[in-house]
């Protein structure tokens, strides 16, 4: 192997790994994890992070290494595409977790609002559903979002809603209606994208 250029050896490796050779795997990680580790962590900008996507994108790249096929930039251009998509998912699962701690402190802040009844706590399947509900509630304008929160976690009626708020009751009604609709839509499963 010594007497070969670099791109024949690269090509040996790249044909190795796809075979699974333990040997071209192990220097196939050498080789590239400081690469692909440098690029999470600037992207990411969080060690721990940039750590848990280097080890995703060697563990899809051993599961989709049938799928490779050489082209330019050869086997380093190929994992560096995976890092990408792995970035990209990291950095969606961190904006759903922030979402997702916004709404359970807004489902916290829920027993201080006026009006609302203690409540039991969830079980643990339905608190996925009430973080969704209650991030598509955050997203409802003001008005309607005070006469949800009244309606449903303080358990009060349209009437008792307008004589605790001073709205009108038709008010308090068509703004109900807004939000349930808006909601409704919100919420709806979407189908799948169609497939090309």
């Amino acid at each position: 192997m010594d007497d070969e250029g670099p791109e024949r050896l690269d090509e040996r490796v790249a044909d190795g790994f796809v075979a699974g050779a333990d040997d071209c795997v192990e220097t196939v990680y050498r080789h590239w994890r400081p690469l692909v580790h440098a690029l999470a962590r600037r992207a990411l900008g969080d060690e721990r992070e940039a750590e848990d996507v280097t080890q995703q994108v060697f563990l899809a790249a051993w599961r989709g290494r049938h799928g490779y096929r050489p082209g330019p930039g050869g086997l380093g251009a190929w994992l560096t595409g995976i890092t990408r998509h792995k970035v990209a998912d990291a950095l969606r699962a961190r904006s759903r977790r922030a979402e997702a701690a916004a709404a359970a402190r807004a489902c916290h802040d829920l027993a201080s609002y006026p009006g609302t009844a203690a409540r039991p706590e969830p079980e643990p399947e339905r608190v996925v559903d009430r973080v969704l509900v209650l991030g598509e509630l955050a997203r409802l304008p003001s008005a309607q979002q005070r006469v949800m929160r009244l309606a449903f976690y303080g358990d009060l009626t349209q009437s008792q809603i307008a004589d605790r708020t001073g709205l009108p009751l038709g008010t308090v009604k068509s703004h109900m209606r807004r939000a349930l609709h808006g909601l409704r839509r919100s919420l709806e499963p979407r189908p799948p994208p169609a497939r090309r």
